[in-house]
């Protein structure tokens, strides 16, 4: 009995794992865990025969039916900590539309946690303090939709002021994001320059969507950083 209490944990976070993305691979669920491919395929099957409803996806890996919904996620203490502890982080970051989302995302989370976890993480709260951005500065609301604009290969309108207060209109493909010094930068294509460039969201005057979708382009972002080192 006591070889199944491992197998049954790990099965209850594979499922956990297969609807945190649309497709998992078998390699995915093995490095996660330290188990063997072979491994895997059993468990798989133990979870199809207990009526979870699996799709192998042949050459790519599993995913589970959208329809399917886990019953609420049971937080371990030191989950329920690290989520309570970035959410300190994020209250301190500069743009307005991060921070609004989060604590949107953290009070539904907060609603599925049992009353004694509620008691602990309102604890933990209140004994916390970060000092970043001790100013309380907002320097841009535009990240949520840039976000958007990302996954859903949305076209932006940018009206862009530089730092040496040069002002210009471009039609940006969003790439990427990056944050550093405190401050969120835009990777994405110029049509106006014809090329990749980086935009300071705390310089964006205006963004708006564009309602115009853009080819995804086929590189990643480590093969950007590659291209980019070299021009440094």
């Amino acid at each position: 009995m006591s070889e199944d209490k491992p197998r049954l944990a790990r099965l209850a976070a594979i499922m956990t794992q297969l609807q945190s993305k649309r497709i998992i691979t078998a390699r995915d669920i093995a490095e996660k865990h330290g188990v063997s491919i072979r491994t895997v395929y059993r468990d798989i099957r133990t979870l199809e025969k207990s009526g979870i409803p699996i799709v192998t996806e042949e050459g790519k890996g599993y995913s589970i039916s959208e329809a399917y919904k886990l019953p609420p996620i049971m937080f371990t203490e030191a989950e329920a900590n690290a989520l309570i502890t970035a959410e300190h982080f994020i209250s301190k970051n500069k743009d307005k539309s991060l921070r609004k989302h989060y604590q949107n995302a953290i009070e539904k989370i907060r609603s599925v946690m049992r009353y004694s976890q509620k008691d602990k993480t309102e604890l933990l709260s209140a004994r916390m303090h970060v000092r970043i951005n001790p100013k309380e500065e907002e320097t841009s609301n535009n990240l949520s939709l840039l976000q958007s604009a990302i996954t859903n290969y949305q076209l932006v309108d940018i009206h862009y002021l530089s730092l040496q207060k040069k002002e210009s209109k471009r039609k940006v493909e969003p790439f990427a994001l990056l944050h550093t010094q405190e401050n969120w930068l835009l990777i994405g294509y110029c049509r106006l320059r014809k090329e990749f460039r980086v935009f300071r969201l705390d310089c964006m005057q205006s963004v708006h969507n564009c309602s115009e979708n853009f080819a995804p382009h086929k590189l990643t972002l480590q093969e950007y950083f590659a291209e980019a080192k070299k021009s440094w």
